[in-house]
């Protein structure tokens, strides 16, 4: 499908990667992993065409299609969400438009004998045609079924997309994209602003998927669900397996110390050869044989070890002042917006020194509580600060506050005061913007790099509690591991709004599980609250709260329910054999009013009985999908 061959950038006169090669074939679902920076999202970016490589080819087959989700987007204000999903159907619109142009003319129009009026039906014919062979007639079902899957109600359907945070902005980007059918997939963190519903449904959906993918995340579980090969891009270089993730990270770890092992002996084989020759060399009867050993070690293809990356940010959170022992005390807190009720009479006590979760399925109200307590919105019922309490929030868009037009070093002078003013650099330079990459603006960042840039602007201020909502969104997995450190040492007061259960383990000694407008708590870490849930990892969590919670069915319903599903299969037969049948017939009376179009519109109730035909064709396409629906359920 492709092929990538010497593929060259570079940035300031350093490569970001330099002559890779490699193939993208169909089914091949590739995650491109590496640190922040690395040039992930640059190669995400080349391969859609979007900007040009400093050297080297790429060969694509003709009309393929190329699909890219960006981590920036931006709509046309005034559009719902389904007129924007539509914007997948260019085609199909087109159709749709020149259809409506045509059939306007036939209703306007009484000239049926003139040629104009005969072009006409010969248009609208292969205007239909066309309108079918695109999908014309699905394509309404489909963008409902995906859009659902990511996680969209109907109620949605016709709300203005402006009214939605820029998370539920991205599935809308992200439904548009599987909905075009494209050749190839080019996902950059695509999990980021999902919940785990939204994400399994998404796994089912790219294993499934025909072309090819290629993922940037950091995502553990879901890139080991997901891809089948992984393409680590590493200090210009990349290192390809046929393997999902952590089985990717085994064998480049094996490789890594065979390498190691090789060279050690080519080593000792090397310095056993100059010894000898260093012997030799001061005799003169061995002189000939001391000149052919410096030349066998001149021959020695020496062995190279694969370097490793292992650049991380050095982060740590201080503590400012030690607050009393209830930090956080809520009665009776109740938040909706408009009409749909979030949290109904909350109450929570946070103690000093705790680490506490907050877990449950997108729209719960775990990011509403937290906004709560920072104070950042509106609410009923009444929260309480303990003695001496500083707040360090950490938004799930946290990212989205930075100003683009400012430098990374002037984000951070202008956030900091006179005490710490003068530590700016040390702070940057600790969390791996040094040199010349303090002055770069904050819209060329790459979204991982703007996540640490925020966490170093928290820095600045004084806090005890610290309240993070999802902060691992966009950083790379060592720089997750560093935060999760960084955290565990924390001295201070910690509420943790994440999915992870990767991040979660080891850091938290209570959760709250938010659940129809109401919190439980739960007294122990991530796993005991799995535990006690009878589940295995935090995705069950959702995948089960989805479910029906029926009671097993009798085996009277049981065989309601087979009589139903045996009806609605009948049912689907008939129409599809009635669908096939008035296509046929269509099609015939397509060819005869090619054929003779005179002849055959001058027979009586000929254009009545071809239109009426259309109609019932359009309306069994109407019945078929209300029962493909309805199976389904």
């Amino acid at each position: 499908m492709l092929n990538i061959h010497n593929l060259s950038v570079a940035f300031g006169g350093e490569y970001l990667f330099e002559e890779i090669t490699f193939r993208l074939g169909a089914g091949d679902r590739i995650g491109l992993i590496g640190k922040n920076g690395a040039g992930k999202s640059t190669l995400l970016k080349i391969l859609s065409k979007e900007m040009e490589p400093d050297s080297g080819q790429i060969a694509a087959e003709k009309d393929l299609k190329i699909g890219f989700l960006k981590q920036d987007i931006d709509f046309i204000e005034g559009r719902t969400v389904l007129d924007e999903a539509y914007q997948a159907f260019e085609e199909i619109k087109r159709l749709e438009k020149r259809l409506e142009e045509i059939n306007h003319q036939l209703a306007e129009r009484t000239d049926y004998e003139s040629d104009f009026y005969h072009q006409l039906m010969v248009d609208l014919n292969d205007v239909q045609h066309q309108y079918e062979i695109h999908g014309g007639y699905n394509y309404q079902g489909e963008t409902e079924r995906i859009l659902q899957g990511l996680g969209f109600q109907r109620e949605d359907f016709d709300r203005l997309t402006n009214e939605f945070s820029g998370g539920w902005r991205m599935r809308i980007e992200l439904a548009k994209l599987l909905l075009q059918q494209n050749d190839i997939l080019l996902l950059d963190e695509p999990t980021n602003h999902l919940d785990i519903e939204s994400i399994i449904w998404l796994e089912d959906f790219l294993n499934n998927y025909p072309g090819a993918v290629v993922i940037v995340s950091h995502d553990k579980m879901f890139l080991d669900n997901v891809t089948n090969r992984t393409i680590e891009i590493s200090l210009g270089r990349i290192y390809d397996f046929n393997k999902p993730y952590s089985k990717y990270l085994v064998l480049r770890n094996e490789l890594r110390e065979q390498q190691l092992a090789s060279q050690k002996n080519q080593e000792k084989q090397i310095q056993q050869t100059e010894k000898l020759i260093e012997k030799f060399r001061a005799k003169a009867s061995k002189a000939s044989m001391a000149q052919s050993l410096i030349k066998k070690l001149d021959k020695i293809d020496r062995i190279e070890v694969d370097e490793d990356d292992n650049s991380v940010m050095n982060l740590k959170f201080p503590i400012s002042v030690v607050p009393g022992k209830v930090v956080i005390e809520a009665h009776d807190i109740s938040k909706s917006y408009g009409s749909k009720n979030v949290l109904q009479h909350i109450n929570l006590l946070i103690e000093r020194d705790s680490k506490t979760a907050f877990v449950g399925q997108n729209g719960q109200g775990k990011s509403t509580l937290a906004k709560i307590i920072v104070g950042e919105i509106k609410y009923s019922g009444k929260l309480k600060l303990g003695h001496n309490v500083q707040i360090g929030y950490f938004a799930q868009n946290q990212a989205e506050y930075l100003d683009g037009s400012k430098t990374v070093l002037d984000t951070m002078i202008d956030a900091a005061n006179e005490k710490n003013r003068s530590k700016v650099r040390d702070i940057l330079g600790s969390f791996l913007f040094r040199g010349d990459e303090v002055d770069k603006y904050v819209r060329v960042l790459s979204g991982g790099e703007r996540n640490r840039l925020a966490l170093a602007k928290m820095l600045l201020q004084p806090f005890n509690v610290l309240v993070m909502d999802e902060p691992t969104n966009h950083l790379d997995i060592k720089s997750k591991n560093v935060l999760k450190d960084a955290l565990k040492s924390f001295e201070g007061t910690l509420i943790l709004v994440s999915h992870d259960r990767d991040f979660l383990q080891g850091l938290t000694n209570k959760v709250y599980e938010f659940k129809d407008h109401k919190i439980k708590e739960y007294l122990g870490d991530i796993d005991y609250y799995l535990e006690q849930r009878k589940l295995v990892d935090m995705r069950e969590v959702e995948k089960r709260d989805v479910e029906k919670q029926a009671p097993k069915e009798s085996n009277k319903s049981s065989y309601q329910n087979q009589k139903k599903l045996k009806s609605l299969n009948n049912r689907l037969s008939n129409v599809e054999a009635k669908i096939s049948k008035l296509e046929k017939e269509i099609k015939e009376k397509d060819v005869v009013l090619a054929a003779n179009y005179e002849e055959s519109i001058a027979k009586p109730d000929f254009l009545k009985n071809y239109q009426a035909k259309k109609k019932e064709l359009e309306n069994l396409m109407s019945d078929w999908e209300k029962i493909q629906e309805d199976l389904e359920i």
